[in-house]
């Protein structure tokens, strides 16, 4: 299996003016440490299960733009852009500048958006959840129409967009790779089964794993679509390497047909703790 590092906390014992640094290292110390995948977290507030929402957020895709600039092979994106919080047209821009400018190596994390706090905060409306849905496979297809020779116009039940010109194109062959991140089986999953080159599973048990991989194995053979064709990750933020059942469930995990195993950067040692995973559980990981 191949690793993930997610950047979702910026507090340091720096502050403010370390935090370039901050960010520039764990890029640096994740491509030398082996990962293949950098991510950062989208949202403007920190997540209130996570810490105080005053506690330090970048925005995400300005960072994403940064740790481009700081790497050379990493795939980098957000995990996941809730589709509240840009319009569609704007966010196909945005990622398809990602792509130019990181040489082909963005791809677009997107899901129905949860936040609603944050929503309230800035002034963003938060409409209900059915709402949210339509939205996000609506801003799915005006992202595909922009990212294709198309540049028509797109009538939606919530967009309208007289012209998709997106010019320049991306560079990554075909598309940058749009990941759907949840696990929600009725909606979240079918919606990945039918549009997505990546689903990210908000989950690690190997049990849960497994159901949700056959559900979404269920959604692909009803709509006609390749489950072997869509890579499958998880998130291992919350599991510990000194845990005796770690490694077990790595190995389920690889027997399930996962592809990637997403580990988080710690508060206030972020740069370590990429470098701790890189020593002592990519090499492990990759054998499996």
């Amino acid at each position: 299996m191949r690793a993930g590092i997610h950047l979702w906390n910026y507090t340091n014992p720096g502050g403010a003016a370390a935090t370039a640094d901050l960010v520039a290292g764990v890029a640096t110390a994740a491509e030398a440490g082996g990962f293949t995948q950098l991510t950062v977290m989208d949202h403007w507030f920190q997540m209130e299960a996570a810490g105080d929402p005053r506690e330090p957020m970048l925005e995400a895709f300005t960072t994403l733009a940064f740790l481009a600039a700081h790497s050379s092979t990493l795939r980098l994106g957000p995990l996941v852009v809730g589709v509240t919080y840009r319009h569609p047209g704007l966010l196909a821009k945005i990622v398809t500048s990602l792509d130019v400018l990181s040489k082909g190596r963005a791809m677009l994390g997107i899901g129905a958006a949860w936040y609603e706090r944050e929503h309230l905060a800035l002034g963003v409306p938060y409409p209900a959840i059915s709402e949210r849905f339509e939205r996000l496979e609506e801003a799915i297809r005006i992202v595909h129409q922009m990212w294709s020779d198309d540049e028509g116009a797109f009538e939606g039940e919530h967009y309208r967009l007289a012209e998709t010109i997106n010019s320049p194109a991306a560079v990554t062959e075909g598309h940058p790779p749009l990941l759907i991140g949840g696990k929600g089986e009725k909606k979240t999953l079918r919606i990945a089964a039918q549009y997505a080159q990546i689903v990210n599973l908000t989950a690690s048990e190997p049990d849960e794993v497994a159901h949700l991989l056959d559900v979404l194995r269920g959604h692909c053979d009803r709509l006609g679509t390749d489950y072997d064709a869509i890579e499958k990750q998880v998130m291992a933020t919350r599991l510990r390497p000194d845990d005796p059942s770690y490694w077990p469930t790595m190995e389920r995990l690889a027997a399930l047909g996962v592809d990637l195993v997403v580990f988080g950067a710690s508060p206030n040692d972020q740069v370590g703790s990429v470098e701790r995973y890189a020593a002592q559980v990519l090499p492990r990981l990759a054998e499996l």
